[in-house]
């Protein structure tokens, strides 16, 4: 089974119903998330820009002011 494989292919290929490899490659990529390591950064990393207020559509004065918008 290769990671780009799709389900339909998948239950040709071993003679099940899609619904049954749906099921099965749902649990293998679960068990895969589960398990990966995390990440370790190291030496210099580079981030690019967050546009941190962006829930308030950039007006951070009306979180201040604590009105809806302006």
């Amino acid at each position: 089974m290769g990671v780009n494989t799709s389900n339909r292919q998948i239950a040709q290929e071993l003679g099940i119903s899609e619904k049954t490899a749906q099921n099965m490659t749902k649990k293998i990529r679960t068990e895969i998330q589960k398990n990966r390591p995390d990440p370790e950064l190291s030496g210099e990393v580079e981030f690019d820009e967050v546009y941190v207020v962006a829930g308030h559509k950039g007006h951070p004065e009306t979180v201040k002011k604590g009105s809806k918008r302006p």
